[in-house]
């Protein structure tokens, strides 16, 4: 692999992971410290639990894992073997699906962007508790979905592609 695709995929990938591990520290951080100062009914211990297995299994394994992931990867490696300035520049969002996607994957990117900006704010409203039982799992959630694109990275470079399609205009 030539030097300049892998800085491109690098790039792609990287700033995808910085984006999520920032939403994790903030949201773990201000989960993990809510649920701290706060004291848990065994109710409210069981909302967590229950909350943080379907989290995890919704948005960390089939959101993420099984789709988010490996088309995050793909989608580098499309860029890396057919660069050109403006997706070089703009990698991190075009391997989130926001550019130079597939009609399909235009309206999903978009619009689940706009379902996470509305559930954000309807959060806000929610108590402490909850707030804070909402934020760990949702922090869980997005560290597995970082885990495995960072796996798909590692299996990428080694030779592997992602299973699934770049969904990319011309693909």
């Amino acid at each position: 692999m030539r030097l300049s695709a892998l800085a491109v995929i690098l790039w792609g990938v990287g700033g995808v992971v910085l984006l999520l591990g920032e939403a994790i520290l903030r949201l773990g951080s201000l989960g993990v410290e809510m649920l701290r100062t706060h004291t848990l009914s065994t109710g409210q211990y069981a909302l967590l639990a229950v909350w943080t297995v379907l989290i995890c299994y919704a948005e960390g394994y089939r959101g993420f894992q099984q789709r988010f992931s490996p088309r995050v990867v793909a989608r580098a490696l499309h860029i890396a073997s057919n660069p050109r300035p403006h997706l070089v520049l703009l990698a991190p969002l075009v391997c989130m699906g926001f550019l130079h996607a597939t009609r399909r994957l235009l309206i999903v990117s978009w619009g689940l962007l706009v379902g996470i900006v509305a559930l954000v704010v309807m959060i806000r409203f929610l108590p402490p508790v909850y707030r804070g039982i909402v934020d760990v799992g949702v922090a869980l959630a997005l560290t597995w979905g970082t885990v495995a694109i960072l796996v798909y990275l590692v299996r990428a470079l080694a030779g592997k592609a992602p299973p699934i399609s770049p969904d990319v205009p011309e693909a």
